[in-house]
């Protein structure tokens, strides 16, 4: 195995006026690391440990966790993982393929502590960076990058508010594609083939690389009734669908995928997310997530027009051998190529050769 290799087994790092010790995570804390992160206030569905073991079966990324202890209590982790480059060296990222990551711990010396030893291990591995994906910012002496934001708002208490409070004119649109296009949204896992289909329209016709289907079944697998499916019928035919993950009271509608014009023609995802969080209402939950969006990006201004607000992610950087922070992204006027070319492509070159070029794009 390289040098790159961020298989170790390095010297625990120890800050003894507070007999804090911080060491390489192992399988066998996995259970009590996902029971820190369910009970810690900051703690996301992609800190869980499951998020880690379906990106290093379907896509082959090395994980590289840390755990703090005090004693033999865990008082702090951060999930990471070795995502292989395209261009570049490798990166140490928390957490690949998601919107939120960073350390968590029980105070702001632990949080520290674990991104110290997170700094070191990147430089140790001469990787390109190390990449941190907060939701807020932890004070952290690092570079950031304020190209993302997420939406995330409280829901009501009745479903029949959703649709009262959207604003008048996605109100409109939503209502006109229940009551005069006729859209209803079902659940169910067995549309997993219709939503991978529709993902991968949605990314083509954006110019970028999808997902492989092993990894949305993973998930599946992995989390079980905490990753749901929705698909939006109109008259027996699939038009668009999301794959949401639910974790403490929030829904976080993540993954999504329409059919070509059906938001032109019929308002497809204005309805299916009013949908959704009329359901999530009806089952308890408490708070929708909408994710992350670029903030120039259209994504962006849809969930604004859907009454989100949105609020700064807070990433941060330690650049190793790389010199810029990462910029391969639609907001990089040198992609425009790269993408309009991938755009043209058939759909089902671009499915099958997405399954290889996602490894590269975490």
């Amino acid at each position: 195995m390289g040098p790159m290799s961020p298989t170790r087994t390095p010297e625990p790092l120890a800050a003894p006026s507070q007999a804090l010790v911080i060491r390489s995570g192992t399988p066998a804390d996995d259970a009590a690391r996902d029971a820190y992160v369910r009970a810690h206030p900051e703690g996301t569905f992609f800190h869980l440990s499951g998020w880690r073991r379906v990106v290093e079966a379907t896509l082959g990324h090395e994980p590289c966790d840390f755990v703090a202890l005090r004693g033999e209590r865990i008082a702090g982790v951060l999930p990471l993982m070795c995502a292989p480059g395209l261009v570049t060296k490798k990166a140490l990222i928390s957490m690949p393929y998601a919107v939120y990551g960073g350390p968590l711990g029980d105070d702001a010396d632990v949080v520290h502590a674990l991104t110290r030893a997170a700094m070191a291990e990147a430089e140790r591995l001469g990787s390109s960076r190390l990449e941190l994906r907060c939701q807020r910012d932890l004070g952290l002496d690092l570079r950031k990058s304020e190209l993302y934001a997420t939406f995330i708002r409280e829901l009501p208490q009745r479903a029949e508010l959703v649709l009262a409070g959207m604003p008048k004119k996605s109100r409109a649109e939503a209502r006109k594609a229940r009551e005069k296009h006729g859209l209803v949204l079902t659940e169910g896992i067995w549309y997993l083939d219709d939503f991978v289909r529709l993902f991968h329209q949605n990314k083509r016709s954006l110019g970028s690389p999808g997902l492989p289907h092993a990894f949305f079944w993973g998930l599946r697998k992995q989390f079980g009734d905490d990753v749901r499916l929705h698909v939006v019928h109109r008259e027996r035919r699939p038009i668009a669908a999301v794959m949401s993950f639910l974790f403490r009271g929030d829904v976080l509608a993540y993954y999504s995928g329409t059919e070509e014009g059906v938001d032109r023609e019929v308002s497809a995802s204005n309805f299916m997310y009013l949908a959704l969080q009329e359901w999530a209402v009806e089952r308890g939950f408490k708070r929708f997530d909408f994710g992350r969006s670029r903030k120039d990006s259209g994504a962006f201004s849809f969930k604004e027009h859907q009454g989100f607000t949105p609020a700064d992610l807070h990433y941060s950087f330690h650049l190793v051998r790389a010199r810029e922070l990462p910029s391969l992204n639609p907001s990089n006027p040198k992609t425009r190529v790269v993408r309009e070319t991938w755009a043209k492509l058939p759909l089902k070159l671009t499915t099958v050769l997405s399954g290889e070029l996602a490894r590269y794009l975490p």
